[in-house]
């Protein structure tokens, strides 16, 4: 699409593009002609994604990159800088949950506390280290990128943050409580940090993506035949659209936040991605 030719040669830096939403990311950016920095823990997934969208004829290049570790950051940014220029563009993708942050059970039943089933995570169990966990990862993992990577936008007073949020910053879903309030910091932090930014001309936004299939989730919402699980058809059931989302549907979101051209006046905003889901009072 011509609208989005404003992102040709540009340098985008993505962190958790070695998983399946934001690798996706990566390989769209480099189909209209952006320098692709590709952010992963695992430096194999990195270079990985980042070997595909060469063989496609783009450019791309794998980092491994612990985003918790600022002076990891910081060095990764020097290499991103002689290997592909000042950083344009960061989307903030890496993120996840953690079991030490999850109850067994939607509700709180008294028999859970008097009958004391060790195999019952009830909400008194959380373990403070995996609620810890779970909030460094999304919220400090995309605090401390940021700090790495967008000196030069304000540098050159122009540049793009594009966040990802979940549908569980809007309404928490049951069970996974650390997890929830992590992405409804980050949406808040997107807000934040537009307003902090806005004399320098740098946009802030976050994508807040419904229910889409991964690797992490794909045991919790699907069974090995393929089958929804208890919860994955509950989800479906009050996402209107009757479906999961497709990773190729962020993709025109993605573009539409990250190209000036297209949305140079949108800023703090948090755009659901969800096949209705946010809009849906079950009734």
């Amino acid at each position: 699409m011509t609208m989005f030719d404003d992102v040709n040669g540009k340098v985008c830096a993505v962190t958790g593009a070695g998983g399946v939403l934001c690798g996706k990311m990566a390989k769209q950016l480099a189909a209209n002609g952006a320098i692709v920095a590709v952010l992963d823990l695992q430096p194999d997934k990195a270079e990985a994604v980042a070997q595909e969208i060469r063989k496609d004829g783009g450019k791309a290049f794998g980092y491994a990159c612990n985003v918790l570790e600022k002076d990891e950051l910081e060095r990764v940014n020097e290499k991103i800088i002689q290997e592909c220029g000042t950083v344009d563009v960061l989307v903030n993708g890496a993120g996840g949950n953690h079991p030490k942050g999850t109850t067994t059970n939607p509700f709180l039943q008294v028999e859970d506390l008097l009958q004391k089933n060790k195999d019952i995570v009830t909400f008194y169990d959380l373990d403070p280290a995996g609620i810890q966990f779970v909030f460094n990862l999304n919220f400090l993992g995309t605090l401390l990128p940021t700090q790495a990577f967008t000196k030069g936008m304000v540098e050159k007073k122009s540049g793009v943050i594009v966040n990802v949020s979940s549908m569980n910053a809007f309404t928490p879903l049951t069970k996974i409580p650390a997890y929830s309030g992590a992405k409804a910091a980050i949406s808040n932090f997107t807000q934040w940090l537009a307003v902090h930014f806005s004399k320098v001309g740098v946009r802030v936004n976050a994508i807040a993506p419904g229910f889409f299939l991964t690797a992490q989730n794909s045991a919790l919402l699907t069974q090995k035949n393929g089958e929804l699980t208890p919860r994955g058809s509950t989800i479906v059931n009050q996402t209107p659209m009757g479906r999961f989302g497709q990773a190729d549907e962020l993709l025109g979101t993605l573009m539409w936040l990250v190209s000036d051209k297209a949305s140079g006046f949108v800023t703090g905003t948090v755009i659901p991605v969800d096949g209705g889901f946010s809009a849906y009072s079950g009734v």
